[in-house]
């Protein structure tokens, strides 16, 4: 049995919008629900076929959203339920799905459950919602193993029992707010259960579920082999991640979800062995898999097939639809990555021109369209725990979340009738605002919106590719409907052939496809 190639998510372009960054609606420098509704225009006409949205729930906001205190209420800071309801029916009157984003992992310790494990004390009913460990070494004063924080340092907390005594240890992978659940309590799953459904009996389309290779420990909390491990960027010994029990908490989640045959669940799986990849998208657990070969390829010819021949096995493997990303709310933007400047710029474009010809499903981070990069912040207005979790020596991702720029010569840019946004906005993007790129021929923008169109235009885009054979630095590949990509890696102008150019990343020179660039021919 594989995936439905039939179903609504199967070829869509999703979009991310990190909610605090997209729009703020009532002056407070702060993004919300219904500036996502103000913009429903320009993304219906960007052409995106759904919304991811990043974590909208009750939260303190220690890791901006992703430590929920209620899972199923909006945060005031967003506009609370009545405009997560504006928005859900404003986006479904045209045609555009809304996905939530799902913390299963971690509470934040500000949920009553939380609140409770710590006035309980040890022993307790309540702290079974947790992973509670009795410390190592003398009166238990060490951890209770070597794991480690992916925002830095250890994993674990010691608490302060109800009697004002040094107590047991908590495990967080994240930040000390962001306490991990225990998925061995079946209370657990039930109040997941009531989540999910109190989200898709108010209209929600499905959810993209963070940390979807997590939940589930192993017996006995073995130490790491390593603690020199990158944020998510785990090995298939980190027994942190990637544990078997995992894949019962999807099916949970599949059955629940299967009571709304529309809905679609995309899991972040930061997995890299194929096969282990494949078994988070067999037909009774997720319906899709984040794969992030693509976003960690390097600019290069090689890179980039071996990154889509992965990812094309992997799904593959499981019967799925690939997806697609170049950028998230989680690793810097293309643009820098690729190089910075106009060298970047002109590699992301093309590399957007690459991911938008793939089957499968593409994601598109919230001002990709516009070409922003990366913004090098002061340090006073870094926001992210991993900065203070690195003991400041990790900047953290606050760089990629800079709000979107709409208008204006001037920060802010019509994204706040305020000044004072909750990240500052670089003078410089004055040149990046959607207006000084709306209607402009060659502009990031307009070229985004001709790919999409294109990209649904084109009446078969299979489950596979056809390579071709190309000089070095230069990569092709053909749809079955005729359609070829051409990446130019190089440094040096590439003829193309009499074939009719559909769209290109860079004008052509005489002919050809310069470097840096990609093009559609047909």
């Amino acid at each position: 049995m594989t995936q439905s190639p039939d179903a609504w998510w199967s070829r869509a372009v999703f979009y991310q919008a990190y909610p605090r960054s997209f729009r703020d609606s009532n002056g407070d420098g702060v993004g919300d629900l219904d500036g996502v509704t103000d913009g429903l225009d320009y993304l219906a006409r960007l052409g995106v076929d759904a919304l991811w949205l990043n974590p909208v729930m009750v939260s303190p906001m220690a890791d901006h959203g992703y430590d929920v205190a209620d899972p199923r209420d909006v945060d005031p800071i967003f506009g609370g339920l009545d405009a997560l309801d504006r928005l859900i029916e404003a986006a479904h009157a045209r045609d555009i799905k809304i996905t939530m984003d799902l913390v299963p992992n971690h509470t934040s310790s500000r949920h009553p459950w939380f609140e409770a494990a710590l006035a309980a004390g040890p022993g307790s009913a309540q702290r079974e919602r947790y992973v509670f460990r009795e410390g190592s070494g003398d009166a238990g004063i060490h951890p209770p193993n070597n794991w480690v924080s992916v925002f830095g340092g250890p994993a674990w907390t010691r608490v302060v029992e109800p009697d004002g005594n040094p107590g047991e240890w908590y495990l967080h992978l994240f930040d000390p707010e962001q306490p991990d659940l225990n998925w061995e309590n079946p209370e657990v799953f039930d109040d997941l259960e009531k989540t999910l459904r109190f989200w898709l009996e108010r209209g929600v389309d499905g959810f993209r579920i963070d940390v979807a290779h997590g939940m589930s420990k192993p017996p006995g909390l073995p130490d790491m082999a390593t603690t020199d491990l990158a944020m998510l960027s785990h090995d298939s010994q980190d027994p942190r991640f990637n544990h078997d029990g995992v894949h019962d908490i999807h099916r949970g989640i599949r059955t629940v979800v299967n009571d709304h045959p529309e809905a679609v669940t995309i899991g972040e799986i930061w997995v890299f062995d194929n096969e282990d990849f494949a078994k988070y998208l067999r037909p009774d657990e997720l319906h899709l898999g984040f794969n992030f070969r693509l976003v960690r390829a390097e600019f290069d010819a090689i890179e980039v097939r071996e990154a889509i021949e992965n990812s094309l096995a992997a799904a593959d493997l499981a019967g799925s639809p690939p997806t697609w990303t170049l950028s998230n709310h989680d690793v810097d933007r293309e643009v820098s990555r690729y190089g910075g400047g106009e060298i970047g710029l002109a590699r992301a474009r093309a590399m957007a021109l690459v991911m938008l010809a793939l089957p499968g499903v593409v994601f598109v981070y919230n001002g990709e369209e516009l070409g922003l990069p990366n913004v090098d912040l002061p340090d006073e207005v870094l926001q992210d725990p991993v900065w203070e979790r690195s003991d400041r020596t990790e900047r953290g991702r606050d760089g990629c979340r800079v709000p979107m720029p709409w208008s204006g010569e001037a920060p802010p840019f019509g994204f706040s009738s305020s000044p004072d946004t909750w990240l500052p906005m670089p003078p410089e993007w004055a040149a990046l605002t959607v207006a000084k790129q709306d209607g402009v021929e060659g502009s990031t923008l307009e070229f985004f919106r001709r790919a999409i169109e294109l990209r649904h235009g084109r009446t078969d885009l299979g489950t596979g590719v056809e390579w071709l054979a190309t000089p070095t630095g230069v990569l092709a590949f053909r749809g079955p409907d005729g359609v070829t990509c051409l990446l130019n890696a190089t440094d040096h102008p590439v003829p193309l052939s009499d074939e009719d150019v559909l769209i290109s990343s860079a004008p052509l020179v005489r002919g050809d496809l310069p470097p840096n660039a990609a093009a559609w021919v047909s």
